[in-house]
């Protein structure tokens, strides 16, 4: 006992030393923290958080859900982060399949980005993983390039810009993937992997960041997403909304007694809108175009455009709930993993890339991060969902899966190519979360050494999921990035 106690003693140290904003959550003197946080008499702010006021409020238990924050953080940044930025970065998770071209059905296009990050470059044939082109009945493919490969095609990646085609005898290939689930449980408006317009993206060359897609083109998808698609009537206006009416001094009081009124589920899911939206944001602010000259273009954290749309003062409040929202997102993602750990763990599922040990190193890689899952005590339970009358329950899932639906369809709407490609893989990421946490009984009646007729993923399914999720957990991560410089210019 006393060994396990040292060692408990250690590692609570070293979590000290790893910054400030960790030694917070481990604190224990709440008498003199309620001190220092006493406002100022003459500014009305607290003068130890002045330069984080982003975060001041950005603590404590979640709404309706028993997880705090700072266990989030914790177990996020040490536990999560490190293994998911490892697994996306093998050959299976690399590569995502997706239809650039499909034209939006809501309204005409207005807007192609214009700017060179938002651009597509096509990838040779050649540097599409075999394993991927020999499509298999239970076996997601994606094969290693070699070397050479891999680095003659960053060499002519410039910016980001996408490498994402497919020869005929490829697309000839993918015919054999079948899509083994019922229609009904899809989530989002799945792309049709056997068009010519569905082209290969390798991921780890086109990383989401600014690209300078913004004003009222950016403005109208996400207002079409929120206004058409949150169960929210017209005569109630959602906070910093630049498409509304002007409100004049509106707190947005009206909006979250709305919001409160709602059902469980239909506020779930404006909470996962939301936390999307925030996420997004967190990535675009952490890679954020610095510097452009000399031939090199420098990216990183932008701190000035984080508190612009996260400080409570410059968002009227809005900016906690936002960041709020992100962790609520995160905990049922986390729970879809939690739930579909037992699929990945029969021995027939085989992450298949035409290397054996790159196989079963990657399966090795997920399935630790399965074990790390389950033992994280504060999942989010998703039977209070649909839990009501049954036909109530089964009318209020189908309407809020239509939906769901229909914001993956405005992801066509995205006028800059790399802002939709990271949109599409994030909708259809949540989207197989919601369906795999839909689809309890059939996960837990899989056969283990055959296929299953009653729940199956895609690859793209798979991969979409993975990458999502790894996005969630980076935006926490650099949330405690943006924690430090804050303190730092402090």
């Amino acid at each position: 006992i006393a060994a396990h106690g040292g060692g408990l003693v250690i590692l609570l140290w070293l979590l000290l030393v790893v910054g400030g904003s960790v030694s917070a959550w481990f604190s224990n003197d709440k008498s003199q923290r309620a001190k220092n946080e006493q406002p100022d008499s003459a500014t009305g702010t607290k003068p130890d958080t002045q330069d984080q006021s982003c975060f001041c409020h950005l603590t404590g238990v979640l709404d309706d859900c028993f997880c705090d924050i700072e266990s989030i953080d914790v177990f996020n940044n040490f536990k999560i982060y490190p293994r998911i930025q490892k697994l996306t970065e093998r050959d299976y998770f690399r590569y995502y399949k997706v239809n650039l071209k499909r034209p939006c059905p809501f309204w005409p296009d207005d807007s192609q980005c214009s700017i060179k990050d938002c651009q597509v470059e096509p990838c040779p044939e050649s540097k599409i993983p075999v394993g991927i082109k020999a499509g298999n009945y239970n076996k997601y493919s994606q094969a290693s390039n070699t070397r050479s490969d891999i680095e003659e095609c960053e060499h002519a990646h410039e910016l980001g810009a996408i490498n994402s085609t497919l020869s005929n005898q490829s697309k000839e290939a993918f015919e054999d993937w079948a899509r083994h689930d019922d229609a009904q449980d899809h989530f989002c408006e799945l792309d049709d992997e056997t068009s010519p317009d569905a082209q290969y993206v390798d991921l780890l060359l086109n990383p989401e960041r600014y690209t300078g897609y913004k004003g009222p083109s950016a403005w109208r998808v996400w207002n079409s997403i929120y206004e058409e698609n949150c169960f929210k009537p017209r005569s109630v206006y959602r906070p910093l909304n630049p498409l509304a009416p002007s409100r004049g001094d509106d707190d947005g009081e009206g909006f979250y007694n709305w919001l409160e009124g709602l059902c469980l589920e239909k506020r779930v899911f404006y909470r996962l809108i939301s936390g999307l939206h925030t996420s997004i944001n967190i990535h675009l602010c952490a890679q954020y175009l610095m510097d452009e000259g000399w031939g090199k273009t420098v990216w990183g954290p932008n701190v000035r455009e984080f508190r612009h749309r996260f400080d409570p003062a410059e968002t009227k409040g809005e900016g906690t709930r936002r960041l709020k929202n992100l962790y609520f997102l995160y905990l049922i993602e986390l729970r879809a993993l939690y739930k579909v750990a037992p699929y990945f763990e029969r021995s027939i599922v085989d992450l298949y890339t035409g290397s054996a040990q790159e196989d079963a190193t990657t399966k090795d890689l997920l399935l630790q991060i399965f074990n790390e899952i389950k033992a994280f005590p504060m999942h989010f339970d998703e039977k209070s969902m649909f839990a009501g009358h049954k036909m109530e329950a089964k009318t209020l899932k189908e309407e809020f899966r239509l939906h769901f639906k229909n914001i993956s369809r405005i992801m066509d709407c995205v006028g800059c190519n790399k802002c939709r490609l990271w949109g599409k893989l994030q909708t259809q990421g949540l989207g197989t979360a919601l369906k795999i946490l839909f689809s309890e009984k059939e996960i837990k009646n899989l056969p283990e050494n055959s296929p299953s007729k009653g729940f199956q993923l895609t690859r793209q399914e798979v991969v979409a999921l993975m990458n999502a999720f790894g996005r969630l957990s980076t935006s926490i991560k650099e949330l405690h990035n943006f924690r430090t410089l804050l303190s730092d210019q402090r």
